[in-house]
């Protein structure tokens, strides 16, 4: 019997815990985590950006039950672990500049108060610079920093280019920390849907890597056609004898909806 299809999921301890089907992609992974790594990942709205950022999250944390039977389980050191800080834009209140600081404040009020850590008054750029220094300290480790959906309060308010701007003028202070605090932290991990200029949102962030087009790591989100023979392989059967087609129609047509995405001209999802 085949497994389910992870229709909409993102989380992905309910991926691994309830049999539904998970590609592998724990080798990219594998070969992309070094201590200091600093990344940038750009990939369209639901390419499975939320489920790296997951997985990266509960392989620093340690969990490896999560991780039976995938590439990286014999690999990784298990022993390590890190204090994670899991930051998603997506879920922050964007709708002018205003309230838009007023949701960092929170998650970052929120995280501290649920790490037992006293911040001091300020802007959500100081607190986020007293939290990753306090976690470290805590732990005494250097901590490891996902970001989902990094751009999200500037495109989703792209209608109104004097909320978009001043939302990416808190941003670009915001994520300033991130070079400041340097000292302090295992790894660092953005995504986003753009790709801003260095000049603007990282213009004082100028130490990342970007792997949007990078051919090591092209499919590290979304499936390949390989991927979509080898994992999903009953679920296409099923489709194509309910269509009365071909299996091979039935695969070009779920690959059509893909409207031919590659990263690297060679591998297309």
């Amino acid at each position: 019997m085949a497994n389910d299809l992870p229709n909409d999921i993102a989380v992905f301890s309910t991926m691994r815990e309830n049999n539904y089907i998970y590609v592998d992609k724990t080798k990219q992974i594998y070969n992309l985590i070094k201590p200091g790594g600093k990344y940038f990942l750009s990939r369209p709205r639901r390419f499975g950006k939320s489920l790296l950022i997951d997985t990266l999250k509960e392989l620093f944390e340690g969990n490896k039950k999560l991780f039976k039977n995938l590439y990286i389980e014999d690999k990784w050191d298990w022993t390590k672990k890190y204090p994670v800080l899991h930051l998603d834009m997506a879920g922050r209140d964007s709708e002018n500049p205003e309230k838009f600081e007023n949701s960092l404040n929170n998650m970052i009020n929120r995280i501290a108060k649920i790490e037992s850590i006293e911040l001091f008054d300020g802007s959500s750029k100081d607190k986020f610079g007293q939290l990753i220094e306090e976690i470290s300290l805590k732990y005494e480790k250097k901590i490891v920093i996902l970001v989902d959906e990094y751009d999200f309060p500037i495109i989703n308010n792209m209608n109104n280019i004097k909320i978009a701007k001043g939302n990416r003028k808190i941003l670009s202070e915001f994520y300033q920390v991130l070079k400041t605090s340097e000292k302090y932290i295992q790894f660092l991990f953005l995504t986003g849907v753009s790709k801003f200029s260095k000049t603007t949102i990282f213009s004082k962030l100028n130490n990342l890597t970007d792997l949007t087009i990078d051919h090591r790591y092209s499919t590290i989100c979304g499936y390949t056609n390989d991927e979509l023979n080898k994992y999903f392989k009953e679920h296409i059967i099923e489709l194509a004898d309910e269509k009365g087609d071909s299996y091979g129609k039935t695969l070009n047509n779920i690959k059509n909806c893909y409207d031919g995405y590659s990263w690297d001209g060679e591998n297309f999802l």
